[in-house]
Order: C-alpha cells, then sequence, then structure tokens
C-alpha cells in the first residue's frame, strides 16, 4: 500500500510577520573595502537566491525563544563574519567589491498556522510553498546597496 504525501496545492496557511529589522555585528567591526574575485564578479551571478530549512523542535530548547536565540547569535557571528553585515557596491569599470559598513542583516520573525507535519515527511526542492512562507522585502531584491542576507525565522 503506497502512502501519498500530502498535496501542497490544497495546504492553506497564514503567515503572519513582524516589521523587517537589521541585526548588526554584536561589536564593532573594521569600515573597508573587500574585492569580489573576478569568478565572483561575473554578471551571470548577479542574483539572490531564496532557500529555505526546517527544523524541527528541539526538546532541549524548552522555554528558550528560537528567535532571541538566533537574533543573538547572528549578532555575535556578525563580528567575525562582518563582510556578511556590509553592502555591495559598484567601484571602478562595474567591479563589485563589499563595503564593510556594519550595517547589518535583514530579520524577520513570522508565525505560520501550518505544522511541519502538515508538508509531509519527503520535503525536498522543488519545495511549491516557498513564495507564501518567505517575505520578499519590498526593495530588498536589488544586488546593490542592499542587505547581503534576510533571514526570516518562522514559528510552525
Amino acid at each position: 500500500m503506497a502512502i501519498m504525501a500530502p498535496s501542497f496545492t490544497s495546504l492553506v496557511f497564514t503567515v503572519r510577520r513582524c516589521e523587517p529589522e537589521l541585526v548588526s555585528p554584536a561589536k564593532p567591526t573594521p569600515h573597508e573595502f573587500k574585492q569580489l574575485s573576478d569568478l565572483d564578479d561575473r554578471d551571470s551571478l548577479r542574483f539572490q537566491i531564496p532557500t529555505i530549512q526546517f527544523y524541527k523542535y528541539n526538546p532541549s530548547m524548552q522555554g528558550r525563544d528560537p528567535v532571541k536565540v538566533i537574533r543573538e547569535a547572528l549578532s555575535q557571528t556578525l563580528v567575525f563574519y562582518y563582510p556578511f553585515a556590509g553592502r555591495l557596491r559598484e567601484g571602478p569599470g562595474a567591479k563589485l567589491m563589499v563595503e564593510c559598513t556594519g550595517e547589518g542583516v535583514m530579520f524577520i520573525e513570522a508565525d505560520a498556522d501550518v505544522s511541519l507535519d502538515q508538508f509531509g515527511h519527503a520535503i525536498h526542492p522543488p519545495f511549491p510553498c516557498i513564495d507564501e512562507l518567505l517575505y520578499d522585502v519590498p526593495g530588498s531584491g536589488e544586488t546593490l546597496n542592499c542587505p547581503l542576507l534576510l533571514i526570516q525565522v518562522t514559528y510552525a
């Protein structure tokens, strides 16, 4: 007897999002410019890639707010990986570089009235509900002068 996974197209849910915020490094970071390599600076690579990751509830996190834990860890991590808190700029000859500004990465807290189990056991790309789950922050889809990362933590 074959067990069918639920149809994603019939799954109806609502996602409520808080206002996007910038999470900056927890400590001051250098203000400098880092040029991208010629390989990374190709015109054909100037686009964003949405990804989605699912994590089941971990009982060891009982009483801890995952949004606060992730926001704080992100802020601490950006101290060491500070170019991610910067912005892409275009220099002479349209050469891309990261201006390490410390402005931060975009962070969104969200809540969905759907459970991970409702998506079935074999969640794999292409994920048909990605547009409903992930928020496309207006103005963040550009390559230049925008946050390099947009992270959304969704309770489900």
